[in-house]
């Protein structure tokens, strides 16, 4: 197994995560999906399903949605790491943001030296905000700045870089 990190960036509904579900399947490895939701409501919850179904089921599942540098650390102790599929970004900043200064700055910055260090292969899934309108509140302001910038770290840390449009991938880095 060759070692990569791949980041899928996208808008919403553009295939960001069918394409990631295919590089992890191409791989060849034991895959575990990292589900970064929460579920609130109904809709959500359906969403979630959805996702659980069409996914392969032999695949494992590990839920982070604010921890991902401790799913890394455990995983990455294992003798033959599995290929994480980390879906997504835009969930897991929305997550922190609520958890608060403290624990936002702490997880995020573990997790991004936990990809560092992970020895197995890794796709990460992201929401691609610089495309869009600014937002009318702060804190939604504050959540694009965020997550552009945990993008931009994102793809600097990642040997691969691919952005889904209309389900197909335009390689910004290989």
């Amino acid at each position: 197994m060759s070692i990569s990190r791949t980041l899928v960036i996208g808008g919403i509904r553009s295939g960001k995560t069918a394409l990631a579900e295919r590089l992890a399947d191409a791989s060849g490895d034991t895959v575990v999906y990292v589900a970064t939701a929460t579920v609130g409501d109904e809709e959500m919850a359906q969403r979630v399903k959805q996702h659980v179904e069409n996914r392969p089921h032999h695949w494992g599942l590990a839920e982070a949605p604010l921890r991902l540098a401790s799913v890394l650390e455990s995983y990455g102790a294992e003798a033959d790491p599995p290929f994480l599929l980390i879906d997504c970004m835009s969930l897991w900043v929305s997550n922190l943001l609520f958890a608060g200064e403290e624990t936002f700055n702490r997880e995020r910055e573990a997790f991004l030296k936990a990809l560092l260090d992970y020895s197995g292969s890794v796709v990460i899934v992201s929401n691609e905000v610089g495309l869009g309108t600014i937002g009318m509140d702060p804190l939604t302001r504050r959540f694009c700045d965020e997550l552009g910038w945990l993008n931009q770290a994102l793809a600097n840390s990642c040997d691969g870089v691919v952005m889904s449009i209309a389900g197909l991938p335009l390689w910004l880095k290989e």
